[in-house]
């Protein structure tokens, strides 16, 4: 596949991005260099090669969600700045 201008322009496009008319010719070049290099990897034999999803094979361990009173609510609110016995007390920041 060869890069043109219109292609360029398509692919700006589609990832939303703004590119300058005069840096099109610079980025000819560069974008044939990066699908000669992908065209070389597709020559590659990955036949037995398990597709990688993470960086190692180790699984996430999840542990069940249990809900505990590490600290009391008087102790949450101790560093407040402002509080009434159970909330927090904040500006009101968002008009109607």
């Amino acid at each position: 596949m060869i890069i043109d201008k219109q292609t360029i322009h398509k692919v700006a496009d589609l990832a939303r991005i703004a590119v300058k008319e005069e840096e099109i010719d610079a980025l000819i070049p560069d974008m044939n260099k990066i699908l000669t290099f992908m065209e070389k990897l597709n020559e590659l034999d990955t036949t037995g090669v398990e597709p990688l999803v993470y960086m190692n094979s180790e699984g996430n361990v999840w542990r069940e969600d249990e809900v505990k009173q590490e600290i009391s609510v008087g102790e949450g609110l101790k560093n407040a700045a402002v509080h009434n016995e159970a909330f927090f007390l904040v500006p009101k920041i968002i008009e109607k």
